[in-house]
């Protein structure tokens, strides 16, 4: 792709805390300091930024001053609708006052995002689902998980929205588990301004193929924004680009070449045991040989492969454009 951008989640610059090192893997880390670690990365240009932000007393004007003075831009906003007192939901707990809170927390991160020239706000609703069966009213927790978003929504729509699903953690069946769950939810919203943060390593986790997923939430018009990373598809690993699923990510990589995306690629990653600057750095350096290589592969034929349902061919195709065409042919 043309003039590669790259982003990712402040929270790969932060703290990691798992439930078993409690005392987590690093000292505290406040936005500024993220911001400025994500600073030294020397390629990130945009960050999706967690609200309230983390550290005493952070204002709106000090993260403008850190963005600036880091040559970053703020992406995304995204509030924190996901901590310990929305432990049985945001939008869908079965308290009104909180399920009202979780609203008015979306509608203040509309105007931290304003302040802040975003381009999104974010809804990672990761409480809100079940754990056992009988525990919920389905039908209830789909209402109230559609009416809460859309109510913001509707305040603000100049703004726009995203939601990043994921099949589960913090809770054992989250509510906008897949891509075609949250399209369908969006679509009972029935407003304009919410589309879908499409995590490669969410759609891996939910045994989605994600190459096929991106092209269908855009075919809705509905894809916002992309994030990457890997994992070994049992958990949410969040491991650097390619590590575990190469093939896999050079296709979503060849989708959005085929959906011509033009926005940047954010990266999701915790690195709880590794340097998260030079983790950073490895999957962008990952990303821009990926999407080297893929200059290399002949369209023509794998359109060909394609068009006969070729398995054997298409992988012969990509194989040579990994590896080279020796390489593919000594052992024809």
């Amino acid at each position: 792709m043309d003039n590669l951008r790259f982003g990712a989640g402040i929270w790969l610059f932060q703290q990691f805390v798992d439930r078993y090192a409690t005392d987590a893997y690093g000292p505290p880390i406040d936005t500024l300091e993220a911001i400025d670690r994500a600073g030294q990365v020397g390629a990130i240009d945009c960050l999706d930024i967690n609200y309230p932000f983390a550290g005493d007393g952070v204002t709106v004007e000090q993260v403008r001053e850190a963005l600036q003075r880091n040559g970053i831009t703020a992406q995304a906003i995204t509030p924190h609708i996901y901590m310990r007192e929305f432990q049985l939901g945001s939008f869908t707990n079965p308290d009104p006052a909180l399920r009202r809170k979780a609203i008015d927390l979306g509608k203040k991160a509309v105007e931290i995002a304003q302040q802040l020239d975003a381009k999104y706000v974010k809804f990672w609703p990761g409480q809100d689902g079940f754990d056992y069966p009988f525990q919920v009213d389905y039908a209830r927790l789909w209402d109230h998980s559609v009416e809460g978003i859309r109510e913001v929504a509707q305040a603000n729509p100049s703004q726009q929205f995203a939601i990043e699903y994921k099949l589960k953690e913090p809770r054992v069946s989250m509510f906008f588990s897949s891509a075609a769950r949250t399209l369908l939810a969006i679509e009972d919203m029935g407003v304009d301004n919410v589309g879908i943060v499409l995590d490669l390593g969410h759609s891996l986790f939910a045994k989605e193929t994600p190459a096929d997923v991106v092209q269908l939430v855009s075919r809705r018009g509905k894809l916002v924004s992309v994030e990457v990373n890997d994992n070994w598809r049992e958990w949410d690993d969040d491991m650097a680009v390619a590590s575990v699923h190469l093939i896999e990510t050079i296709e979503f990589m060849y989708a959005l070449r085929k959906i011509n995306w033009q926005g940047p690629i954010l990266l999701d990653q915790f690195p709880f045991r590794e340097n998260p600057v030079k983790a950073a750095q490895a999957s962008i350096n990952t990303i821009r040989t990926l999407d080297s290589l893929l200059d290399r592969i002949d369209l023509n034929a794998l359109a060909a492969a394609q068009d006969r349902h070729d398995s054997l061919e298409a992988q012969r195709i990509v194989m040579e454009m990994l590896l080279g065409a020796n390489a593919v042919g000594a052992h024809r």
